[in-house]
């Protein structure tokens, strides 16, 4: 059995006009997954079928139907999942696609987003911006609970400033997802700590990098080798700002002790 999604767009919105394509659906062997509405005017389906040669049946009678268009009708994206099942797109950037944004009243939907990367098998390096306090630490932690994977933190704000040198032997996993903040990396002093994160961006897993602008400051890193930049904003106008989140960053180190070894979330 494979799986297809179908969009389309209601051009004569009549009553009963989502039981003739489920009714046709039927007729056709072909089964509903889920069904939602993905935007205004749209419906999207995930489908299921036992050969392709029902999926081009049904496409060629639903083609000469007038109520409605067809949009897309194709092998499921990702973006096509998480569609259905929370009934909106995820907002793509139109000149940089892999920059997806998200704002704080979609946390759920970021989540889900981030946990179906972090179930997928080999290397990722994800990059996250926004401002303090808009939850891009705690998404990533809910994601990786929901993956079921281990969460490192290389580096952090989230509760105190933390900047580790040196991992447990068990923290050594491509299973792990390890997170830093690319603000604290870049005004650590501690070499042995940037020398454990040039071993874990060497290691085929994925990493999650907060503030990425700010990472490749300090590396040899560029934002083309990012696979996927998130950006979250309290509000959809909102701009994001590094000097404020630097400075306030610089007068935290006060008082805080660098390559702190046994600290673990």
């Amino acid at each position: 059995m494979r799986e297809w999604y179908f969009e389309y767009e209601i051009q004569k919105n009549r009553p009963g006009l989502l039981g003739d394509i489920a009714s046709l659906l039927g007729m056709l062997r072909v089964n509903i997954v889920t069904i939602n509405g993905v935007d205004q005017g749209r419906r999207g389906m995930l489908l299921r079928a036992e050969n392709e040669e029902q999926i081009e049946r049904f496409e060629l009678i639903v083609s000469t139907m007038d109520t409605i268009r067809v949009t897309k009708l194709r092998t499921p994206k990702l973006r096509d999942i998480l569609a259905v099942r929370h009934g909106r797109y995820i907002q793509r950037d139109v000149d940089d696609r892999k920059t997806f944004r998200f704002v704080r009243d979609e946390l759920g939907l970021l989540v889900d987003f981030m946990a179906e990367l972090f179930k997928q098998e080999g290397h990722k390096l994800i990059g996250i911006r926004g401002m303090p306090r808009v939850g891009k630490t705690e998404s990533v932690v809910a994601a990786s609970v929901s993956a079921n994977k281990k969460w490192v933190f290389l580096s952090s704000t989230m509760i105190k400033q933390t900047v580790r040198n040196q991992l447990a032997g068990d923290e050594y996993n491509d299973n792990n997802i390890f997170i830093l903040d690319g603000i604290v990396t870049k005004q650590s002093t501690d070499e042995r700590h940037l020398q454990l994160v040039r071993e874990m961006m060497r290691l085929p897993t994925i990493k999650v990098v907060e503030h990425p602008d700010m990472f490749i400051k300090q590396s040899e890193y560029s934002l083309e080798d990012f696979d996927y930049i998130i950006e979250l904003r309290h509000e959809p106008d909102e701009v994001i700002t590094y000097e404020i989140m630097e400075k306030n960053q610089m007068m935290s180190e006060r008082g805080n002790v660098e390559g702190f070894g046994g600290f673990n979330f």
